[in-house]
């Protein structure tokens, strides 16, 4: 089985995509699954939401529940599928509605203020 940790992020994360801060958070949560990297949560209500557009991928996690993708516009490029979000996680998970993670790349940086 595998053991997924959700706690507060320590400190300020910023979220940055085509130069634009799209979001910064001092309360991110930090999610720990097995052996994979930890990745930050961001609330949406610390993000430009404006800048994200739904998309109609879908993903399925048997300790999350089903993930929505979003896509990130900003005036230089559009980074497809960019972001998730469990908009009705399972219960052993519930903290993260509402919370969006990003998928990093060259053009998508979530990193510690």
């Amino acid at each position: 089985m595998t053991t997924i940790r959700i706690r507060k992020a320590e400190g300020t994360w910023t979220v940055r995509s085509g130069g634009a801060v799209l979001g910064e958070s001092s309360n991110a949560l930090e999610l720990s699954e097995g052996d994979l990297d930890p990745v930050i949560y961001f609330p949406r209500g610390d993000l430009a939401m404006a800048f994200f557009d739904k998309t109609e991928k879908t993903s399925h996690c048997p300790h999350k529940g089903d993930a929505s993708y979003y896509s990130i516009a900003n005036k230089s490029s559009v980074t497809e599928n960019a972001a998730w979000s469990y908009e009705d996680p399972i219960e052993a998970v519930a903290e993260i509605k509402g919370y969006l993670a990003f998928v990093l790349s060259d053009s998508v940086k979530v990193e510690q203020v």
